[in-house]
């Protein structure tokens, strides 16, 4: 048994044949998926999918590259979103500075509006009792600086992790987790195979970044939920064990970090 920790099931990519994927995932042994929100109308539409597919949950969160379009109300409605349990977490919420405006004001403008919404972001988490789920890109330094300040109160998972041994250990230091992709499967990905490999095996969970990521021999194709069982696969032949044993301590972890029980069905 797999969990796709991190799948965009809401995007258009996936319109033509949705029910068919989340299907396919489950003949994969993917038998559950979270679908991640990056703004309020995708948040939104992740819910509605969890509320549909009892295999499907949902996060709630406003994507940093969307920080400059994020309504006024932005916190009042993740907050709304938040009450169905359905939604086990808030993100994808973080910083990203791979792609910024021109202009150096510009520039530090949407750095700010990106940190502010973070950390009210980070603050609605630790009001609702959530964890939360972390982006972040070209702002390592920016992104643990802020993390920092609420050690103990709300942890972190950095999804599609591509740093280094020293980073992904410094994250896990300050009680975060992180997250691998099908990058880990990409021959010429040997940073992130060091990292999978020398992680403790309980600070690490699988995703796919669907539609992004699509694991070897599919790279550049559309990736689904039913390829976490390739990235399972990788790690297990990196570290030397099973894909069962993989499978076991990354939903195990999983499901300690989201806290499922939430949304389970009364008994």
């Amino acid at each position: 048994m797999l969990i796709d920790t991190h799948a965009h099931l809401d995007y258009p990519d996936f319109d033509p044949d949705r029910a068919e994927i989340i299907s396919r995932a489950a003949d994969a042994g993917v038998t559950e998926i979270i679908s991640i929100g990056t703004r309020i109308d995708s948040s939104t539409r992740a819910l509605e999918l969890a509320e549909n597919f009892p295999n499907v949950w949902a996060t709630a969160g406003i994507h940093p590259s969307e920080a400059d379009e994020a309504p006024d109300d932005a916190i009042a409605r993740l907050r709304e979103l938040a009450r169905s349990p359905r939604v086990i977490a808030l993100g994808e919420i973080g910083l990203d500075y791979h792609h910024l405006p021109e202009g150096e004001d510009a520039i530090a403008a949407n750095k700010k509006r990106q940190a502010d919404l973070f950390r009210a972001q980070l603050d609605l988490a630790v009001e609702l009792g959530f964890n939360a789920v972390i982006h972040q890109r070209d702002s390592w330094d920016d992104t643990l600086a802020i993390l920092a300040g609420y050690t103990g109160r709300v942890r972190g998972v950095f999804h599609c992790f591509g740093g280094t041994i020293a980073q992904a250990h410094e994250a896990i230091a300050l009680g975060h987790l992180v997250s691998f992709t099908g990058i880990v499967t990409f021959k010429n990905a040997r940073q992130v195979q060091a990292t999978a490999q020398s992680v403790a095996p309980d600070k690490f969970m699988v995703e796919t970044d669907c539609p992004y990521l699509a694991p070897a021999p599919d790279r550049g194709k559309r990736c689904e939920p039913a390829h976490t069982r390739r990235v399972a696969d990788k790690i297990a032949d990196l570290r030397g064990v099973t894909v069962e044993e993989i499978a076991a301590r990354t939903t195990q972890t999983a499901r300690e970090f989201f806290r499922f029980q939430r949304g389970a069905p009364s008994a």
